[in-house]
């Protein structure tokens, strides 16, 4: 049996993986431990096997409720739970602290009082800052921490506590760093699903800046599976980077989903750029892919086109998600246009 301590798993990327493992595990049982914050919709969660999925709302800063949450000798805590929006941590750094740095230091403090076997703590390529556009740079495991962001510092701060807890305590901790994630039921302040909702509705879209930053692109799906792969057979102590080698520009992404919609590149509206917007980001995952045989299943194109399905699919869950503190940040961040 395998029993699962997931953190932030209502949220986009910790409910595929809820669902996933549940799927490719017929033994697993986990406790999904989520605050319900803004980003955080039990509706991610319709349609699992109750009887193996048990949710409990609790705050992570909060060591009593997790404690009480989180039973002893659990297989692994995988920890997904965070604040993960640059600029809301722009507009304010203090919720990123809390949570992403206090709260990961409760859970490791739990880990070791509950006995728990494995610590997969999910952080983010952000941590080592921006790559030149114009050369053949990547991400590696050992790429020197230059976070730019109130967001990426929070995080590279976590990852040094969890490289704490094991060189001083011998807890097994395993760390992955993915890039920019898409795919169904991610809330839609994040740029892809923004573009999505926005398109099907007529509605301009931002762009920062010139839309030349680039990000590295993954289908959730893909990175749940190396997740898995990681929880399963990861080595102690490492730290694994997760990308399907899919560089893309902002601009190129947006008017590639205008393409496959029949909306007009018209739709398309350049913002006041972002403080200390990173350039580039590339991830290089010879790692994962060497040591565990990872490899995405997904391409850009097949996964752009299940991502738009969905959303065409799921009007509801759309207009849900849009509703209430989304729209009150909306109206905030970007005004009329």
């Amino acid at each position: 049996m395998r029993n699962l301590f997931v953190t932030g798993g209502a949220g986009f990327i910790g409910s595929a993986f809820i669902r996933l493992a549940l799927e490719e595990f017929s033994d697993c049982r986990i406790v999904n431990f989520d605050a319900l914050t803004y980003a955080g919709n039990l509706d991610n969660l319709s349609g699992i096997d109750e009887s193996r999925h048990r949710f409990w709302r609790g705050d992570i800063t909060d060591p009593d409720a997790v404690l009480a949450a989180l039973e002893a000798e659990t297989d692994a805590i995988i920890n997904f739970a965070a604040e993960s929006h640059v600029d809301r941590s722009i507009a304010s750094a203090h919720e990123f602290l809390r949570t992403n740095v206090l709260g990961t230091q409760v859970l490791l403090d739990a880990a070791r009082e509950r006995g728990v076997h494995r610590f997969v703590h999910i952080s983010t390529d952000e941590v080592t800052g921006s790559l030149p556009e114009d050369e053949e740079a990547f991400f590696d495991e050992s790429s020197p921490f230059a976070p730019n962001s109130p967001y990426a510092a929070s995080k590279a701060a976590a990852e040094h506590l969890v490289r704490a807890a094991h060189h001083t305590f011998g807890l097994n901790t395993v760390i992955t760093r993915c890039g920019n994630n898409y795919g169904p039921r991610q809330f839609p302040e994040k740029f892809l699903p923004l573009m999505l909702a926005n398109a099907m509705r007529d509605e301009a879209i931002p762009v920062y800046g010139d839309g030349r930053n680039v990000r590295d692109w993954i289908y959730v799906d893909d990175h749940c599976r190396a997740i898995l792969q990681v929880m399963e057979r990861g080595r102690t102590g490492e730290t694994y980077n997760i990308g399907a080698r899919n560089e893309r520009r902002n601009i190129d992404v947006a008017q590639s989903v205008l393409k496959i919609l029949g909306k007009p590149p018209s739709l398309i509206k350049f913002v006041k750029d972002r403080l200390g917007h990173d350039r580039r980001y590339a991830i290089d995952p010879t790692k994962i892919e060497t040591e565990l045989g990872w490899r995405p299943r997904e391409t850009w194109e097949s996964g752009i086109e299940k991502t738009i399905r969905w959303y065409a699919e799921n009007a509801e869950w759309v207009e849900s998600a849009r509703s209430g503190a989304y729209r009150e940040y909306y109206a905030r961040q970007y005004g009329t246009i």
